[in-house]
């Protein structure tokens, strides 16, 4: 059996109510105006990044940082939004 690099396991999910579902999904809409923005500049970094990397050879850390910032951030909201945790996910790229 092939090893791959990162797995996902999910328990399922007590039965939620409909008010905190509905909440849930209010919530979510800030985040998605954030990522938005920082998706375009994720975007822009990771084409700069390119040039980068051809002529350097090196991965800057500074776009590596904030581009896996963002995409930790997205996954934490993706994951909220549906419905497969219960944390709220923090404004942060930490």
């Amino acid at each position: 059996m092939e090893q791959y690099p990162i797995t996902v396991e999910i328990e399922p999910a007590e039965r939620l109510s409909r008010l905190s579902t509905f909440f849930r999904g209010l919530l979510v809409i800030p985040h998605s105006i954030c990522l938005s923005v920082l998706g375009i500049i994720a975007g822009l970094l990771a084409f700069i990044s390119w040039w980068v990397i051809l002529f350097t050879g090196k991965y800057p850390s500074w776009a590596f940082g904030f581009v896996s910032g963002y995409i930790r951030w997205t996954t934490r909201v993706g994951g909220s939004s549906y419905l497969l945790t219960d944390k709220y996910p923090p404004f942060s790229l930490d």
